[in-house]
């Protein structure tokens, strides 16, 4: 929490200048009268401080409340006692040392920092050194170390209509494998603690109005010693309503892209060489490598410099060159919604005019790319259609559906209406093998393209100065409409993955 990091920050002042403190009697002081003494002479920012740095050295285990009790005596005597101090709970300058120099070493190494989840709007404390981005869940974020010992996981509930009592009620409860060793319900929020198949586990939820949001910890006994103390740690520093979700936009095609099981179902292009036809097959004329890794197709959206592709096509290249203008000198790259800006220091073609609401139903269209570069023409591709659906896989409000056959190249490209305004950015087609063996159909015609408001919004939230098309321009011919929009469109090529 906010609060809690000042107080941490604030707790480094303070023990670095124990002089600051009042003189405290050296002599054995009941522990009432102790705790009454720190409780009385510090303020609670220090007394927090106190708690986070013992709960880094594995001697504290309870909630960084900045009252002195029972407990952080315990933890104060128990660290005196295990460095060599006398353990009778009286801080000495040399103790206090001691300890920013301990929790020190066990922070640092674990790497800790506060992240926050856009995903869920949680803030959690994430001990970066050893765990690192796992992915997505329907409900939240993973984080996992290189030998999946340690898994950090992010979870919100708010449309389920789950309560925060039937939760608790479903996680506190033993199973085959599952031991629960503590629990604790209040009327905002719990933490549940136990083992489940061979590996401890902590749980952390809180509720405001019906939003439940949370995050687990769990780890196997190789981790132990590093772990325990950072869960004590995270569990008091977790901070549940942080923000607000980041992520509710994007629809169910957007999450297939990002989640990445897309793959088999989509395609994201990545153009590659045909395999070597096998053994017995005569072998035709060898095709020439086509000299880079993938390709797509971008197209000019503002007269500085700026095209727009998606972000499958350019997200993990070395170096992104756009047709003959050569290398894009910046990238930006937004995953969530397939999008991607290209940065090219050259004279362009003039910015193609951008609808800024929906296209209608049935509308004729033409997508417009560099399809299969290694096998067909370098020369640019046109197929006509019009927009079958206004939108994606499963009602996704962020894309269309077209008719307009489009292949691996085509990633990027613009869908333009006869007038040459572009009414959506070509993304994905439905592999027929795939979705055939899943359905025991064969699908026609089933396309992709990003809605032309998703992408202005991209282009806003970036600032760049998109041309805003006229909503009275004259329906032309396709060789026509072509023709005005054809010199700013160019192949976008992928060298090397990062």
């Amino acid at each position: 929490m906010r609060g809690m990091l000042k107080a941490v920050l604030a707790s480094l002042v303070l023990c670095a200048s124990p002089a600051a403190l009042p003189a405290m009697a050296t002599q054995a002081l009941a522990s009432t009268d102790l705790a009454s003494a720190y409780n009385d002479n510090t303020d609670a920012a220090f007394r927090i401080g106190l708690q986070t740095r013992l709960a880094w050295t594995g001697d504290y285990d309870g909630t960084f409340d900045g009252r002195v009790g029972t407990q952080t005596l315990r933890a104060i005597r128990d660290f005196q006692a295990r460095t060599g101090f006398k353990p009778d709970g009286v801080m000495t300058d040399a103790f206090l040392k001691k300890v920013i120099a301990e929790s020190d070493k066990v922070r640092d190494g674990l790497g800790y920092r506060l992240v926050r989840d856009d995903r869920t709007g949680v803030r959690v404390g994430l001990p970066g050194a050893l765990v690192s981005p796992a992915g997505e869940t329907e409900v939240g974020s993973v984080w996992r170390s290189a030998d999946s010992g340690v898994e950090i996981e992010t979870v919100r509930f708010h449309d389920e209509g789950y309560s925060l009592q039937g939760v608790f009620n479903v996680l506190s409860t033993d199973g085959d494998n599952k031991k629960v060793s503590s629990s604790t319900l209040s009327n905002d929020g719990f933490t549940i603690r136990g083992q489940e198949d061979g590996r401890s586990f902590l749980i952390r939820f809180a509720d405001r109005n019906g939003d439940l949001r949370g995050f687990s910890v769990a780890w196997d006994k190789g981790h132990e010693e590093a772990i325990k103390p950072y869960t004590v740690v995270a569990s008091n520093a977790f901070d549940p309503f942080a923000g607000e979700p980041h992520s509710e936009e994007l629809g169910p095609m957007a999450k297939l892209f990002r989640s990445g099981r897309a793959e088999g179902v989509a395609f994201g292009e990545h153009e590659t060489q045909t395999a070597t036809p096998p053994a017995g097959e005569p072998q035709g004329p060898a095709l020439a490598a086509p000299g880079f890794d993938s390709s797509g197709t971008g197209f000019v959206v503002s007269k500085d410099g700026w095209l727009l592709t998606n972000a499958h096509v350019a997200k993990s290249c070395k170096t992104v060159l756009v047709g003959d203008l050569g290398a894009a000198s910046k990238v930006v790259v937004d995953e969530g919604h397939d999008l991607a800006l290209l940065k090219v220091d050259a004279p362009v073609g003039k910015p193609l005019p951008i609808v800024t609401n929906k296209p209608r139903l049935g509308e004729d269209i033409l997508a417009l790319g560099f399809p299969l570069r290694s096998i067909l023409a370098d020369s640019l591709n046109v197929t006509r259609g019009n927009i079958s659906s206004l939108m994606g896989l499963m009602n996704d409000a962020n894309y269309l559906q077209i008719s307009a056959p489009v292949q691996p190249g085509n990633s990027g490209g613009p869908l333009v209406d006869l007038a040459g305004r572009v009414v959506g950015v070509v993304t994905a087609k439905l592999n027929a093998v795939a979705v055939a063996d899943l359905t025991g159909d064969i699908p026609q015609s089933i396309n992709f393209a990003i809605r032309p408001d998703a992408a202005t919004r991209f282009l806003d939230q970036h600032k760049v100065a998109y041309q805003t098309a006229d909503a009275k321009a004259p329906l032309e011919s396709v060789p026509d409409a072509t023709a005005k929009v054809q010199d700013s469109i160019y192949p976008v090529l992928c060298l090397g993955t990062k």
